[in-house]
């Protein structure tokens, strides 16, 4: 690991490791935008570059994992890495580059993943053979995993529903490695009930539905968040909160844009302050 960190350079330094998103509201593009407002230096490692907008994925182009790898390093080396995140992995290739490079790196006590398997269009973003290397060679690295309701379902090999069956699904995908497990409750009715185990206790996050056609990338926001509050110097169960209210208040401001799930507004604190400050630039 390098004895570089981003603390030298009076701002905490988050690495995200996913695909890009050309309609910028999900993917990377997502997880900068959310490090710039949590007030972290942003730094990335493209996985795949996506043709894709609000209504759907039209074309993928994966990065060799050799060039993954590569940009994974060129950032640890020079900059530091205080909190990361994956994303979109696509491959099983891909997987377990981005897992050599992590333990290499030390990246595991800040790693948040992100399980992508699926866009908010429907459109497949992980192959089935890269599903088995998620499981068996990044999630044991991740000091946060947080998987959606039909992620879980995948990880745990069940159908799931009710907060029960996540909090036992909770316990079965942290005794695969992850140090704390973030079952997100969006995709059950009622009002959104995300759920973290820590390996010994389970915190509940109470949360509110926001009626808005915008979530296009609110996995990838949340995520980020979490890696961003961890490089600030969180713990996990605070990084949570704090994500969680960050990504409430993006859904609640988000604007209509596209014509299919548009994004959330990722610089929703960014406009708070501004007007605080008097409207100034």
């Amino acid at each position: 690991m390098s004895e570089r960190s981003g603390s030298r350079w009076g701002i905490p330094v988050a690495l995200t490791i996913a695909g890009s998103d050309s309609g910028g509201g999900a993917g990377i593009q997502a997880d900068l935008k959310t490090f710039q407002a949590l007030g972290v230096y942003g730094t990335s490692a493209i996985t795949a570059i996506t043709a894709q907008n609000t209504l759907g994925v039209r074309a993928v182009q994966e990065v060799s994992p050799d060039v993954v790898v590569a940009q994974i390093d060129a950032v640890a080396d020079d900059l530091g890495v205080d909190g990361a995140k994956t994303g979109m992995l696509s491959s099983a290739a891909v997987v377990e580059a981005v897992a050599g490079a992590v333990r290499r790196w030390g990246l595991d006590r800040v790693l948040v993943v992100d399980p992508v398997m699926v866009a908010k269009s429907g459109d497949r973003l992980l192959r089935e053979d890269a599903v088995q290397a998620l499981r068996e060679r990044l999630l044991p690295l991740a000091a946060v995993v947080t998987p959606n309701v039909p992620e879980a379902e995948v990880l745990a090999g069940r159908a799931l529903s009710g907060e029960e069956d996540l909090r036992r699904a909770a316990v079965e995908i942290a005794a695969l490695g992850p140090r704390a497990v973030v079952m997100k409750g969006g995709h059950l009715a009622g009002d959104p009930v995300d759920l973290l185990f820590d390996g010994q206790r389970f915190h509940r996050f109470p949360g509110r539905r926001v009626p808005t056609r915008s979530t296009h990338g609110t996995g990838c926001t949340f995520s980020a968040a979490i890696a961003a509050r961890l490089a600030l110097g969180d713990d996990v169960v605070a990084a949570v909160g704090a994500a969680k209210a960050y990504l409430a208040g993006a859904l609640e401001r988000a604007r209509s844009i596209g014509h299919g799930h548009g994004p959330v507004a990722h610089d929703w604190q960014l406009e708070r302050r501004r007007l605080a400050n008097g409207g100034g630039a």
